[in-house]
């Protein structure tokens, strides 16, 4: 498909604003080899003895934590993945004043590890663990992978739980305020690599405000009618024409 008009309106658009928010799912991480959840190859569609969303549950993680880390280190965790050139355009566009926030649903840490540094993740992060009965924080994943079975806390002997939201929990109050913020002072909203069926953060959308809601992704979604610019296509792909000037 040929892009070339939409690219120009939003490369238009980026060169006008100095007050950009990135909203991102998935599909941003894809390009970096991270597997995603509702693709036709993603982990929802590969066999296992239980769906992944009951894996991934808090319940599960309370009554089989044997099991969830089983999972969890195997799908969830994914300590070579590199930021893809989408991760690193933003954080470019950061850098020169123009983005405000990225706002994300992945886990993963890899804007973090383009340079962004206003990034809100609205799912955690597997790069946060911490101890459930005395409290003590751990940065970075090693004290996961290195563990047999179900990590636990090297000061108590408490189990490990990573700061990811599972199925059942809600979302981070504070997170999900400051990214309503920035969403409804936004001049220019791109949502990019995500499919915009998951809540509550999907509706975050509904508070923007402006008039140049860009939406890319590589299939339509239900908000298609609702943007300004719709661009097909892989979002590292697409944001990577981008020039920052």
């Amino acid at each position: 498909m040929d892009n070339t008009r939409e690219l120009e309106t939003l490369q238009q658009w980026i060169d006008d604003s100095d007050n950009i928010v990135f909203f991102g799912g998935a599909g941003v991480s894809t390009e970096s080899g991270i597997p995603d959840f509702r693709s036709q190859d993603g982990l929802y569609n590969q066999k296992y003895d239980e769906p992944p969303e009951t894996i991934i549950s808090h319940t599960y993680f309370m009554r089989k934590p044997e099991k969830f880390y089983r999972f969890y280190k195997d799908k969830m965790i994914a300590p070579d993945a590199k930021p893809n050139a989408a991760h690193k355009k933003l954080a470019e566009l950061e850098q020169a004043g123009k983005l405000r926030a990225v706002i994300t649903q992945n886990i993963d840490g890899l804007h973090q590890d383009a340079g962004s540094k206003e990034v809100l993740e609205l799912h955690g992060s597997v790069r946060r663990n911490d101890c459930m009965k005395c409290g003590a924080h751990f940065d970075g994943v090693d004290i996961v992978l290195n563990s047999s079975g179900v990590p636990k806390c090297p000061r108590c002997g408490g189990t490990i739980k990573p700061d990811v939201v599972l199925y059942e929990e809600g979302l981070d109050d504070t997170t999900l305020y400051r990214a309503v913020d920035y969403i409804r002072a936004a001049d220019v909203l791109i949502v990019g690599g995500t499919s915009l069926v998951v809540y509550p953060a999907a509706g975050l959308i509904n508070y923007y405000r402006g008039h140049k809601l860009v939406l890319i992704n590589l299939q339509p979604t239900g908000y298609d009618r609702q943007a300004d610019l719709v661009i097909a296509g892989k979002i590292g792909q697409v944001l990577g024409q981008i020039q920052v000037r």
